[in-house]
C-alpha cells in the first residue's frame, strides 16, 4: 500500500458471512480433489488467519485431523521475513505433506506459502483470497484481489464508530 494512500482508501471488508462463504466455497472446489481416492488426509491450518477458514474448510470436508503450523511475517502492518515459531505434528505430514491441505486466508507476497512449500512439498495449499504476487504459490483459492489492497478481515475488526476521514460537521 502506498504511503500517501490510507487503508481503507483501497480497503476490501470482510465480514464473518462472507468469509464463511468464501470459505465454504473453498470446500467445494476442494472437494474430491485429495490424492487418496479425492480424500484429503489432514487439514493444517496457517495461523493465525488461516484458522477460521480451515475449521470451516475441515467441517465441511468432514476432515478430523486438524493441526497448525505458525509462520510470522508481519509485525503490525509491516511485512518481515517469514519463520516458522511453530511446526505441525511430524506424522501428520507424513511425506512432505502429501495428502494434506494447507490453508490460509490470503496469499499477499506468496513468501509465507514459499516457506511452507519448502518444507512440505507435496502438500495442497488453498486460499480464500489471493493477490497476484503471491497466486503462483497457491494450489486453489477462490477470489483475486489487486496487490494494492488491504484485505480487513472480521477477527481485526471491532464495532465501534470512527470519525469521518474529512472533517465534522
Amino acid at each position: 500500500m502506498s504511503a500517501d494512500r490510507l487503508p481503507h482508501e483501497k480497503g476490501f471488508h470482510v465480514s464473518w458471512d462472507q468469509i464463511h462463504r468464501d470459505a465454504r466455497a473453498l470446500a467445494w472446489r476442494l472437494d474430491g480433489k485429495g490424492p487418496d481416492g479425492g480424500a484429503w488426509r489432514a487439514v493444517v491450518a496457517i495461523t493465525r488467519g488461516g484458522m477460521a477458514p480451515a475449521m470451516i474448510v475441515s467441517r465441511e470436508l468432514d476432515i478430523r485431523v486438524v493441526d497448525t503450523i505458525s509462520v510470522k511475517s508481519y509485525n503490525h502492518q509491516a511485512q518481515t521475513a517469514p519463520r516458522v515459531i511453530k511446526a505441525p505434528q511430524a506424522d501428520i505430514m507424513g511425506d512432505q505433506g502429501e495428502g494434506v491441505l494447507v490453508v490460509d486466508d490470503l496469499v499477499d507476497t506468496g513468501k509465507t506459502l514459499e516457506l511452507v512449500r519448502n518444507l512440505y512439498p507435496k502438500a495442497h495449499f488453498a486460499t480464500v483470497y489471493a493477490k497476484p504476487e503471491g497466486r503462483g504459490m497457491v494450489d486453489t483459492y477462490i477470489t483475486e484481489v489487486s496487490q494494492d489492497t488491504w484485505i480487513f478481515f472480521p477477527w481485526d475488526m471491532a464495532l465501534q464508530y470512527v470519525e469521518p476521514y474529512r472533517g465534522k460537521d
